[in-house]
């Protein structure tokens, strides 16, 4: 419970359709002027959205890569010359969770790219 952005209750609602949870939001004006706006795009401050009303799609994928170390995914890990992230890649249809481990070496990724990772 709590109220938060409406992109990352999208967002939200993308991840719990691969795993088949639900979510339900309520728009929030934080002042006379938002609730103006939310007036003019038609939209209804008393409905309750479901995920079927944020996430529309059958066939929804949904990935994320930690940044800084979590309960769900671990932080990016830099080492000289590298790094390694972890990652989660969902996916609606199938239902499908994949959790990936992986590490980057800056020599091979600036062979292919006009980045200069170890200025970074």
């Amino acid at each position: 419970m709590g109220i938060g952005g409406a992109p990352e209750a999208v967002i939200t609602a993308a991840a719990l359709k691969c795993t088949g949870g639900e979510i339900q939001c309520k728009l929030w004006a934080r002042n006379d002027e938002e609730r103006a706006l939310i007036v003019e795009q038609g939209l209804d401050l008393t409905k309750t959205f479901t995920i079927a009303d944020l996430v529309r799609g059958e066939n929804v994928f949904f990935a994320a890569t930690g940044i800084t170390p979590g309960e769900f995914l671990r932080g990016t890990e830099y080492y000289g010359g590298g790094a390694r992230t972890h990652s989660v890649v969902m996916r609606s249809l199938s239902g499908t969770v994949r959790y990936i481990d992986s590490n980057h070496r800056w020599d091979k990724l600036m062979r292919i790219s006009n980045v200069d990772y170890e200025e970074r």
